[in-house]
């Protein structure tokens, strides 16, 4: 089983909200920096996008928030693959504060070639499908009320 990739930084005054925790758009953005880690594992880095006019772009997103966090926070995002296909990779984000889950995202990214969806280049496919791990209980959710069927 693959360890989960690491992403760390610090939360900055500026992604603090009126209620003195991290701002919603601000827990998408850190996950958006751990998907990048996660793009460089794979092979599809700076220098390949460059090269290629390539990217992965997010087809769907799912964010669950679970606790809050505070100004001056350290974050950490284990990030793991949890499902990959020709021209999809499919990624499983926790944030972790203080020892403690404060969120995950559940992201589904194309690869993207010039202006249309593309195969990822074997090498790149081979290395996505190294990383996979059975995705978590949560994964594939649906937002739903408490005590709802």
């Amino acid at each position: 089983m693959s360890e989960p990739l690491t992403w760390r930084e610090p939360v900055q005054e500026a992604w603090i909200d009126y209620n003195g925790h991290l701002s919603e758009p601000y827990y998408v953005l850190v996950f958006g920096h751990a998907t990048d880690n996660v793009m460089d594992a794979v092979g599809i880095g700076p220098d390949y996008r460059a090269a290629n006019d390539a990217s992965l772009y997010t087809v769907e997103a799912h964010v669950r928030y679970l606790d809050e966090v505070s100004a001056g926070a350290d974050l950490e995002v284990r990030s793991s693959v949890i499902g990959a296909t020709g021209k999809l990779l499919w990624i499983w984000h926790e944030m972790w504060v203080d020892g403690r889950l404060r969120a995950t995202e559940e992201v589904l990214g194309v690869h993207v070639v010039g202006r249309g969806s593309a195969p990822f280049p074997d090498d790149v496919a081979a290395l996505a499908r190294s990383l996979v791990v059975d995705p978590p209980e949560e994964a594939s959710g649906r937002i739903r009320p408490l005590g709802s069927r």
